[in-house]
């Protein structure tokens, strides 16, 4: 591994693990509730603060976006770091292991380098443009499955779908696949990445949720855009797969 941001990104990792393994399953863990009514732990705010102040260091001149504190440093910046401090807080708060800090960097508009480092599950990937995909070190592939009828899907809970529309074509998709389980958040995309999985679909969800992701996807030579078949991680629904399923996919949730 030479790519020096990269090496930042996994250095980040660390120091995000150690502050949120240290709070993980604690008794007196403080425990908010956003304007949006979702949760948010003092875990949250310190790993997102302690790695602004590490890219305020190392990268004066990249511009920051967090989760919990928005945008920081030159707006103008072509370089932008994305960052997701708990992917999975729900899952953090109640002492359920899933949940990740997820870490990119942008250049000019494409996704250069994703970390996504979950301690509680001893795991971690990782990937820099050209360069491959990896898990905890060994490279990782898609699969290969090349029919729905033969594949194995995970989104995000059915309520979300009919909260968001496109319930009805996205049960239709799922009685068409081999079988569908709800891994959830970060993890879902990894195991696509890992070839354990074949397809991933959420209807709702943010940027700093899918930044890190897209880059580990493409680079493992799966394929990810939005649920209109674009390749961003700023659209705000998200479709991750092995590829060869990828257009099949979308055209039966259109």
């Amino acid at each position: 591994m030479s790519h020096p941001d990269l090496e930042l990104a996994l250095e980040l990792a660390d120091v995000a693990d150690g502050i949120s393994l240290a709070r993980y399953r604690a008794h007196d863990l403080v425990i908010e509730t956003k304007p949006d009514r979702t949760p948010v732990t003092e875990a949250d705010k310190a790993v997102e603060v302690a790695l602004r102040d590490v890219l305020a260091g190392e990268r004066p001149g990249h511009a920051v976006l967090g989760e919990e504190d928005g945008v920081s440093g030159d707006p103008d910046s072509p370089w932008r770091w994305i960052i997701d401090p708990i992917d999975g807080t729900a899952n953090y708060l109640r002492g359920i292991p899933v949940w990740a800090t997820l870490i990119a960097l942008e250049h000019a508009g494409e996704m250069v380098v994703g970390v996504v480092s979950a301690p509680a599950m001893g795991h971690r990937w990782w990937a820099s443009r050209g360069d491959g995909a990896f898990a905890d070190g060994q490279p990782i592939r898609v699969s290969n499955v090349a029919a729905i009828e033969d594949a194995q899907l995970s989104s995000d809970g059915f309520d979300s779908w009919e909260r968001h529309g496109g319930s009805d074509a996205f049960m239709a998709l799922v009685r068409r696949c081999w079988r569908t389980r709800g891994f959830g958040d970060f993890w879902q995309h990894m195991l696509v990445a890992e070839g354990a999985v074949d397809i991933v679909l959420e209807p709702a969800v943010s940027l700093w949720d899918l930044a890190a992701i897209q880059i580990i996807v493409e680079e493992a030579g799966g394929r990810f855009t939005d649920l209109t078949g674009a390749p961003r991680a700023d659209g705000g629904t998200a479709c991750s797969t092995n590829g060869l399923l990828h257009q099949a996919v979308l055209d039966a949730l259109a």
